[in-house]
């Protein structure tokens, strides 16, 4: 017979992990999101020319692996600058930077799937460039980017098991806690992977659901 030291202490230990995985992953895809339509829109308007600067310095979020660049960062700003952060902050910091690195490619992507005859016609109406990206681009891109959007916030929620190493107990951490104290891994991570799970199912449904929509109106 099935037997658990598992109690309700416990999982609402894990629940308030899995609090702060949605909370980190909040702000780092809200941050992010926000940056990388920024850098997006200018990697489209400048060029490839212009644009290297922005381009290496978002390659490098891109290139090296997160747990590196979380080390790193918490090292660099604690040590090398001296100032007094939370780990949490850094976190946030970090996975804000990193999300808006692939951000910016998804909106570039997006904006540059809109046809151009769709823009000379928006200008031959007389609207300026900033009406052309607010009323006729960026809706459209929104549509295109929707997905991959969706992915990437999916994937930088489950990132967030990485935050550990600047001292913040997320869902996974919580988890391993638990299993050095009850000695359960598998129960524990089947638990784990459940609650990830009920993070990430509404909003992969939230997408198609959108995506549904968009198609009925077309």
């Amino acid at each position: 017979m099935f037997d658990t030291a598992l109690t309700v202490n416990d999982l609402l230990f894990l629940a308030r992990g899995a609090g702060m995985t949605l909370l980190v992953t909040a702000i780092a895809v809200g941050l992010g999101t926000l940056m990388g339509i920024v850098f997006g829109v200018v990697r489209y308007q400048v060029g490839p020319w212009w644009g290297a600067p922005l381009t290496f310095f978002l390659d490098i979020f891109r290139s090296i692996p997160l747990l590196i660049q979380l080390v790193l960062a918490n090292a660099f700003v604690t040590t090398v600058l001296g100032f007094r952060v939370s780990g949490f902050t850094v976190a946030c910091g970090v996975l804000s930077l990193y999300t808006a690195a692939y951000c910016a490619e998804i909106v570039r992507g997006g904006i540059e799937a809109v046809p151009q005859t769709v823009r000379r016609a928006a200008r031959s109406l007389g609207m300026s460039w900033g009406q052309d990206m607010t009323y006729i681009v960026l809706p459209l891109a929104t549509r295109v980017a929707l997905p991959s959007w969706i992915g990437l916030a999916l994937g930088v929620m489950k990132d967030t098991s990485l935050v550990f190493v600047v001292q913040v107990v997320e869902l996974l951490k919580s988890t391993q806690i638990l299993i050095t104290r009850l000695q359960e891994p598998l129960f524990l991570l089947l638990i784990c992977g459940l609650f990830y799970f009920l993070i990430s199912f509404p909003i992969a449904r939230f997408g198609g659901y959108l995506e549904k929509k968009w198609l009925a109106n077309d």
